[in-house]
């Protein structure tokens, strides 16, 4: 079991066969969490993620950010650039994630989102339309939501897309998505940003937008 406390702590979670590390914050003031779907070639150490849940925290709601990809699995990554890619398998790995927190007693009560970038958004909606009654918001910053075109129309889950203004090509495929989409959905285009949302304050509007349709759609106020 987990205590429930005021900071984060690092956690082990069993998925399959794989052990997958991750950091743990939940507040005792909401039943709300985040869970945070990396992109390709990160961590749970990215650091856009990472502002993103202190921003999400500072307005009491929980977070687990965890890599999707044991240590040993991330070595094989950095030399073939393949398991990134493995939708399916990353997918796999956030409803195991899911799972174990359905299963845990200080967290199963909890309303869950999604915070999915790059080829993580895509797992995190495959996993939202594999889990339509567990999952109650998806978000997507800079993601590849269309290398989960099949199921799309499955996703009951309110969906927001974030793209940068400057990131052309994501754009298009994101408006794709977008159209492939049945839920409550919004496109979200940050202007004058690129692709990792690198430029003064375009990463702080990605988490006031976040921060405003998770507190929406989960209701942790």
């Amino acid at each position: 079991m987990v205590r429930i406390c005021k900071e984060e702590h690092s956690i082990q979670i069993p998925a399959g066969n794989a052990i997958l590390d991750g950091d743990l914050y939940y507040p005792l003031k909401t039943r709300a969490l985040v869970v945070f779907a990396h992109g390709s070639g990160s961590s749970r150490q990215s650091p856009r993620n990472r502002y993103v849940a202190e921003v999400l925290r500072e307005m009491s709601l929980g977070t687990l950010l965890f890599d999707l990809l044991t240590p040993e699995e991330e070595m094989e990554d950095e030399q073939t650039g393949a398991l990134r890619f493995n939708i399916k398998l990353l997918a796999q790995r956030l409803i195991q994630v899911s799972d174990w927190l359905i299963h845990n007693d200080e967290t199963s009560n909890y309303k869950v989102g999604y915070f999915g970038a790059s080829t993580g958004a895509a797992a995190a909606l495959i996993a939202a339309a594999e889990l339509p009654n567990y999952v109650w918001a998806v978000v997507s910053r800079g993601g590849r939501p269309d290398l989960a075109i099949n199921v799309l129309p499955k996703v009951k889950a309110p969906t927001l897309l974030i793209v940068g203004g400057d990131d052309t090509e994501v754009i298009l495929l994101n408006q794709k998505a977008y159209d492939a989409l049945k839920s409550q959905k919004k496109l979200e285009i940050v202007p004058g940003a690129s692709h990792l949302f690198e430029e003064p304050g375009t990463l702080e509007q990605v988490a006031k937008l976040a921060t405003n349709w998770f507190i929406q759609h989960l209701a942790a106020l």
